[in-house]
């Protein structure tokens, strides 16, 4: 329970209405391990497909300063815990910030849309099935963020009736992954931190006999990687599971 007895410290950077990456991560986290969240900057109703664009382009004009916040608790790592951020600036301005907050702070800056790239050459997936929980135009920027990297997107689908991103289920997300997936892909991507994934993923993975990578794992993986914690977590899927 005392912070000297878990040594490396990682940062999030968090949406203002997603309750999903904190209950995540910490469930995630190993004994050495602690996890410190700042909530980011955004106006208007949260969760809601209506206004995403504009909620994310607020919350990229103020990300400097939320990271100057989470700098002050020296994380080994801080993470942008937010794809379609990512999505929105493309991967020319992405790394534009990163060098600029890893200027400005001295810690490793990671995103969890790069943490994903990271995670599917890890895993030698080229070709991979899509699933989102976002409106049509969200879809579109994520698929064009994997195909500017060089991942084939090879069917996607999105999660059907959404009102609200965070009163989505593990359950449903499983429900979409064995839905979109495709024998030509090589593993199954999941974005959305709003959505819940962890809680499936292993079961997911039993159901199409191939990795089921979401943004969250993607990124808990990316970071304890870059902080120096090899251990491996059985029972959230084969990225999680391997020794880093």
């Amino acid at each position: 329970m005392e912070p000297l007895l878990r040594p490396l410290r990682i940062g999030f950077l968090v949406p203002p209405g997603n309750p999903t990456v904190e209950v995540e991560m910490i469930a995630l986290a190993p004994p050495r391990v602690s996890v410190h969240f700042t909530r980011m900057v955004a106006q208007g109703a949260v969760g809601a497909h209506q206004g995403l664009l504009e909620r994310t382009r607020t919350q990229i004009a103020h990300v400097a300063e939320n990271a100057a916040l989470l700098a002050m608790v020296r994380p080994k790592v801080i993470v942008m815990a937010h794809t379609a951020m990512s999505a929105t600036l493309g991967a020319e301005a992405e790394a534009e910030l990163v060098a600029r907050m890893e200027r400005e702070h001295g810690i490793p800056f990671l995103t969890a849309f790069r943490s994903v790239l990271a995670a599917l050459e890890h895993l030698g997936a080229k070709r991979v099935a899509l699933g989102t929980p976002y409106d049509a135009g969200s879809t579109a920027r994520t698929r064009a963020y994997l195909e500017a990297a060089g991942i084939e997107v090879v069917s996607e689908g999105r999660l059907e009736g959404v009102t609200n991103i965070y009163d989505e289920t593990a359950a449903r997300a499983r429900e979409l992954a064995n839905r979109i997936d495709s024998a030509k892909a090589q593993a199954v991507f999941l974005s959305g931190l709003g959505m819940p994934t962890l809680a499936t993923l292993e079961a997911t993975e039993r159901d199409l006999g191939k990795p089921v990578v979401s943004a969250a794992s993607a990124m808990m993986w990316n970071a304890l990687r870059v902080a120096g914690e090899p251990a491996p977590l059985a029972g959230f899927g084969r990225l999680l599971a391997e020794r880093r």
